[in-house]
Order: structure tokens, then C-alpha cells, then sequence
């Protein structure tokens, strides 16, 4: 990274290390052409594989009907017949199939206008005004863990606000988005509240607890306590390493505190009389939101209530619809502030604002197309579900005891989520074979489950194959033009490795102790 204030006969060796791998990996072309690359690898291999005859037998649980089948999977190759058919008929389904675009384009619509209209800004002001400097890094870091209940909106609306929040007071904003980062997708598995993916990786959990014992079953909650210490622990750790020791590397900030024609930030700086007023309208506006999305949600019957169940939370309208909601928080807000603010006079501001900020994501959509493919070709070989099934057999065989077992199905969880990032997919390959497997060694199915969720949300921050990655690079050349794969790799590396080791600790104690994961 540039701005570096340590000279390179003080470094450490593992700076040193980050610095190799940094320069590495920004030797490396353009990602877009990083996976037409890696497009072409898939292709062959899926070609050598299928010639070899590769095969796997294993039990799956269908996340949909949660019922356990046999299942043998082979390589299929894209140079055959049906290969060179799916490529080439699949290209705009695959990309109008990747969640990750519409959920970044909506998303940016309701940010991207409180954005341009100041209310980012003087909300982040306020933020550094009345917050003691020493805690800002731990208040950003605990909303980020906290903010998976919304799903991917912290992606999308805490990881750019922490940089910004940082630039404000002076501070390196890669160093603020890169601990947001961390927060948001390294700790993605926990959280104090009882998120949507729960309710998955629960019923996955029974239907393969009902192999060994049909009479047995965990509840949503059975990782309550366990997931509520984890956010305490690593909202710690990921602070302190982006206080100790990524900041420090990343050196001085020596560009401008904030954008062009914005006012600095300090504790002497109060806001203007029109940013006050802007934020009492833009209060209006946001509890204006929450009501209708209140009366669209709380009465029986409600729209974004489950049809037949009367849910709230799970597989409903309302969990679905969050990222339209997050979206339409920050436009009411936005709006209402800019009127209050003075910074919107006519319709054609509003147009305006959102338009330039989609305008700026033109190369992550390029770049999202390219991945879309690579993703679509890559399940289309069957090769991560092979490679799972393989590893899972590995570990499964190797005679170790318990809580190493437990510690090696945490590594395992976190090299396979390199090529399968998605936590639902791999838990229903995991646990028909680790939870059974444990259950025999005395090891209860929540604590399987806890292991689970330590393995797999680390690896994210340092995956290119994260459906996010890629926007986390956009936003780091925002503030380092000549940023690349291998800059936020080294960047993030700290983190992972952190999150992995403390958090496997605490896991090991939390069961060695016999300490409950969960009520009941």
C-alpha cells in the first residue's frame, strides 16, 4: 500500500511477508481477466477429470425438503457436447442469476443518494463528534458482526461508510474498511440475534442428527450463547489488529480528510445550522420509512408476512425483502435530508445522485459478468462438491481424537470454503457426514454446528471467489488507484488469520469446559 511510514530496515518479518504478497499478487492482470484464466483452468480440468472417470458417493440433505438421499456425483466436462451447450446458452441467464448484481445496484440506489445529498457525511460527523476517538474502530467493528441480520447490506452500506468514517478524522480509510471487512465477513456465522440462515443450517443439522438418532433435534437458539461470546471476542481481536498492527502498516494518511468542497472533521467543528436541520428531516424521513414498512409487516396478515405461517423471520416476504428495505431507509432518509439541507432542489438532483453513483460501479458489473460465468462453469463440473466429498473422507478416516477432530474439521471447513464460499451449499455436504461422525466420539450435534461456523466465515475476507471480493477491490481503489487482488489479500491476511486461530480457541475451551453453546 502507498503512505507507508515505517522504512523497510524496521519491518518485521511478517510485514515483510504481506509486502511479498501484496507485490505478488498486484503482478497479476486485471481480475476480470484473473477469472477468464481460471474459466479456462476449470474447463480443462473438467475435461482431464471426466477422462479419469471421477467419482464421489455421499449422503446430502436437500436444504428445501430436508430429506436425506444417496447421491454419486461425477466430473462433467465443459469441452463435451453438453459443456460447449451450457457455455454457450447459459451466459445471460448465469449473469441475471447472480444475486450479487441486483442486490448491488438496488442497494446503491437508496446509498448512493444519501451519499450526494451530504447525509453520509454529516451522519458520520456526528458519529466522530460525540464518540470517544479511542472506540471508533470497536463501535464500527461491532455493527459490522452485527449488521449479518440484514443479510449482505453490510457489504454493501457499513464496509464503505467505515472508510469514510476513518478519512474523516484523519485516519487511513483502508485501514477503517478493511477492519469493517473483517467484521462483516469474517464473523458472518455469529451474531447476538437469531439471523434468516439460521433457521437453514438448523434444519440441515436435525435431518442429518435424525441419521443417528431419529429422536434428537436442536433448536434455533442452539448456538446462542456461543455465538454471543464470539461477537464479544472478535469484535476485540479484529480491533485490536486493525489498531496494532494493520493500521501502523498502512502508514499516515496523506490524503485529503474528506472529498472536495466537504468541510473537515473535528471535535471543534460542530455541524452548520443546515446539516442540523438536514438530520431532523432526514429523522422524519427514516421513522416515515419505518412505519410503512411496520404496517406493511406487524398486523396479522401483514404483506411481508409468510402466507401460510404468519412468520416474520425465516423464509418470508419480510427476510427477503431486506435489502429493498435497507434501500428504501437510506432514500427516505437521503431525500428528507436533502430537502432539509438545502442540497436537493428539484426531482432531477435525485436522478442525478443515483445515477452517478451506479455510473461508478461499471467496471464491478463488468467484472460481476465474468464472475457469474466462472461460478456457473465451476458447479457445473461438480468438481467442489468432489473435492468436498474427498476432503471430508480424509478427515473423517484419519483416527484422530476429538477435539482434534474438531479442531481439523475447522480447517478443513475453512480450505473448502476457498472454493465454495457459500455457508448453506457446504453445510449440506458437511453435515450428513461430521455431525453423525461426531455424534459417535460424544461430541453433540451443536457444538458440530459451532465448529462449523468457525471454519467457514474467515476464509471470506481473504477469497477471491466471495461474490464480494471483487467489490471490496472497488472500494479500496477508491482511496489507492494502483490497489489490486493481491493488495487486499495482504491486507486482510492479519485478520483471517486472527479470526481463525482465537476463534478455534475458543471453541476448543468453550467445549472442553463443557460450557452449554445454547439454551436448553
Amino acid at each position: 500500500m502507498n503512505n507507508k511510514s515505517v522504512s523497510s530496515n524496521r519491518l518485521t518479518h511478517m510485514p515483510r511477508f504481506l509486502d511479498v504478497v501484496e507485490r505478488i499478487g498486484n503482478k497479476v492482470p486485471h481480475p476480470s481477466v484473473i477469472f477468464l484464466i481460471l474459466i479456462a483452468g476449470i474447463i480443462v480440468l473438467s475435461h482431464v477429470f471426466f477422462l479419469l472417470g471421477t467419482t464421489v458417493d455421499y449422503q446430502i440433505i436437500d436444504p428445501l425438503t430436508h430429506e436425506i438421499r444417496e447421491a454419486t456425483t461425477a466430473v462433467r466436462s465443459l469441452i463435451s457436447i453438453e459443456g460447449r451447450r451450457f457455455m454457450l446458452t447459459s451466459v445471460i441467464p448465469n449473469f441475471l442469476g447472480f444475486t450479487a448484481v441486483g442486490m448491488v445496484i438496488v442497494a446503491m440506489v437508496g446509498v448512493g443518494l444519501a451519499e450526494e445529498t451530504g447525509l453520509i457525511r454529516a451522519l458520520i460527523r456526528k458519529l466522530v463528534l460525540v464518540s470517544p476517538p479511542a472506540t471508533l474502530t470497536y463501535i464500527l467493528v461491532f455493527a459490522g458482526i452485527l449488521s449479518s441480520i440484514a443479510a449482505d447490506a453490510g457489504y454493501l452500506v457499513l464496509i464503505p461508510l467505515a472508510a469514510v468514517a476513518y478519512q474523516s478524522v484523519g485516519r487511513h480509510p483502508v485501514a477503517g474498511l478493511a477492519a469493517a471487512f473483517a467484521a462483516v465477513g469474517g464473523a458472518f456465522g455469529v451474531n447476538m440475534l437469531i439471523k434468516p440462515v439460521d433457521g437453514v443450517l438448523t434444519e440441515i443439522t436435525n435431518d442429518a442428527i435424525h441419521l443417528v438418532n431419529p429422536t434428537l433435534s436442536i433448536d434455533l437458539a442452539a448456538n446462542l450463547y456461543f455465538s454471543i461470546a464470539s461477537v464479544v471476542v472478535l469484535t476485540l481481536v479484529i480491533a485490536l489488529v486493525s489498531d496494532r498492527f494493520v493500521e501502523p502498516r498502512l502508514g499516515v494518511w496523506q490524503g485529503p480528510k474528506v472529498a472536495d468542497g466537504d468541510k473537515a472533521i473535528s471535535r471543534d467543528n460542530e455541524l452548520s445550522r443546515e446539516e442540523q436541520r438536514g438530520l431532523k428531516f432526514a429523522l422524519v424521513g427514516f421513522l416515515a420509512v419505518v412505519l410503512v414498512f411496520t404496517l406493511l409487516t406487524a398486523p396479522v396478515g401483514a404483506s411481508l408476512r409468510d402466507p401460510l405461517t404468519g412468520a416474520i423471520i425465516g423464509d418470508t416476504p419480510f427476510m427477503n425483502s431486506l435489502i429493498v428495505i435497507v434501500t428504501s431507509l437510506f432514500f427516505g432518509a437521503g431525500l428528507a435530508y436533502g430537502i432539509g439541507a438545502g442540497t436537493i432542489t428539484c426531482t432531477n438532483d435525485v436522478v442525478k445522485a443515483i445515477v452517478k453513483t451506479i455510473g461508478l460501479l461499471s467496471e464491478l458489473i463488468f467484472l460481476l459478468l465474468i464472475i457469474s460465468q466462472f461460478v456457473a462453469y465451476f458447479s457445473y463440473t461438480n468438481l467442489a462438491t468432489v473435492a468436498a466429498v474427498q476432503l471430508g473422507d480424509l478427515l473423517q478416516y484419519a483416527d484422530l481424537g476429538a477435539s482434534t477432530l474438531l479442531a481439523a474439521f475447522v480447517a478443513v471447513v475453512f480450505l473448502v470454503g476457498i472454493l465454495m464460499p457459500q455457508i448453506i451449499p457446504k453445510w449440506a455436504l458437511f453435515a450428513p457426514v461430521f455431525v453423525p461422525l461426531f455424534m459417535r466420539l460424544g461430541i453433540e450435534p451443536d457444538a458440530v454446528l459451532a465448529a462449523y461456523r468457525v471454519g467457514d466465515s474467515p476464509s471470506n475476507v481473504i477469497n477471491p471467489l466471495m461474490p464480494y471480493f471483487a467489490l471490496i477491490v472497488t472500494f479500496v481503489r477508491r482511496y489507492d488507484p494502483a490497489a489490486g487482488v493481491g493488495t487486499v489479500i495482504a491486507l486482510m491476511l492479519p485478520y483471517a488469520g486472527a479470526l481463525l486461530a482465537v476463534w478455534t480457541a475458543l471453541l476448543l475451551a468453550w467445549h472442553a469446559f463443557g460450557i452449554p453453546f445454547g439454551p436448553g
